[in-house]
């Protein structure tokens, strides 16, 4: 039978066997098929960002090492110009300005090794080396030392400081660090172990030495002060209280950020302040782990007012300074709405 349709309902003509008035059941009808997306295929060609030879050209893309397999994904800096960024690893190719045939440069990164086996090696070093020094094991101070300890309880002190700081940064490394990078450079250890492992070293050696000499005791002879003040006991005093604030401050800053990228993700959130009260430094600070750091190690100094640890503290000073700036950077540049009251490590100065 022939169907009429009125505004979406479906009636049968009036015929043979029909009721008038009562209307038939809708009649189905098949889906319209989905058009298919078009199919895009691109044409790479990599050159050498250096000396602009061709290295292949990929009609069908298929990834880089299975042509060069020395040349690992993770060792690999594609770029669409030879001194512009690296591509990241989330970038996509028809997104790119680009067109189906695309030219990318590529250099070479050299042998790569994981973030986590860099910092365990990084942390495990100056952990090792301070003990050393410590126990005065032999070969390093008279042999008439060996195995001896020293008689200033600020000494013991600075170890379990000095110990307990590097402990932290090892388990962080294993149970809190979330990376957005998985490698860096194997060259770049050396450069990192030498300045961490030296720097202990050198600290531990003039703080253990059988000669060392904690605060000085100054005692103040004057009407206003009855009886006289030891300044040395209060100097390490405050100092304690300094690191181990700082310390927890720094973790507390750790735990924020990990809780700020999920796992297995690259994604970057603008910090805030929790309800852990040792956040709340975000609202001025963009890096407060680093400002944490440097009030660690300022209280240290303080501790045991040595030279090469004050030499240390400052060079740190200078090193996370320059990661803070580029962070703050980085932050503006991404998020429109970045806080703008916010320094980069010291609140309102620097």
């Amino acid at each position: 039978m022939d169907t009429v349709v009125l505004e979406g309902a479906t009636h049968k003509k009036a015929g043979p066997g029909s009721v008038p008035g009562v209307p038939a059941p809708p009649v189905k009808r098949p889906k319209a098929k989905k058009a298919k997306k078009a199919v895009v295929f691109f044409e790479v060609e990599i050159l050498d960002a250096k000396t602009k030879d061709k290295l292949c050209f990929l009609d069908k893309v298929r990834p880089l090492h299975k042509y060069y397999p020395q040349w690992y994904a993770a060792r690999q800096s594609i770029r669409l110009d030879p001194k512009g960024k690296s591509l990241k690893d989330e970038d996509v190719l028809q997104h790119l300005p680009v067109g189906t045939t695309a030219t990318f440069y590529f250099r070479d990164l050299g042998a790569q090794i994981s973030w986590v086996t860099v910092f365990l090696t990084e942390y495990g070093g100056p952990l090792l080396l301070y003990l050393m020094f410590y126990f005065r094991v032999p070969f390093i101070y008279a042999p008439k030392y060996d195995f001896t300890t020293s008689k200033h309880w600020v000494v013991h002190l600075a170890c379990m400081c000095h110990s307990f700081h590097y402990l932290k940064r090892l388990l962080e490394t294993l149970f809190v660090h979330r990376f957005s990078h998985g490698t860096m450079p194997l060259r770049n250890i050396f450069k990192n172990c030498t300045y961490y492992w030296g720097f202990a070293a050198w600290m531990a050696y003039y703080i253990n030495h059988p000669l060392y000499t904690p605060p000085i005791h100054y005692y103040i002879n004057h009407p206003l002060y009855t009886p006289p003040t030891i300044y040395g006991e209060q100097q390490v005093r405050i100092a304690l209280v300094i690191f181990l604030f700082c310390q927890v401050g720094n973790f507390s800053i750790h735990i924020a950020l990990r809780n700020l990228r999920p796992p297995g993700s690259k994604t970057r959130k603008i910090p805030y302040p929790t309800k852990n009260p040792f956040t709340w430094i975000f609202l001025l600070v963009s890096c407060p782990n680093y400002t944490y750091e440097l009030g660690s190690w300022f209280g240290f100094t303080l501790m045991t007012q040595c030279l090469p640890v004050a030499f240390f503290t400052a060079v740190g000073f200078i090193q996370m300074t320059v990661w803070a700036k580029g962070k703050h950077r980085s932050y503006l540049k991404e998020f429109r709405d970045y806080p703008p009251l916010r320094s980069p490590i010291l609140p309102f100065v620097l």
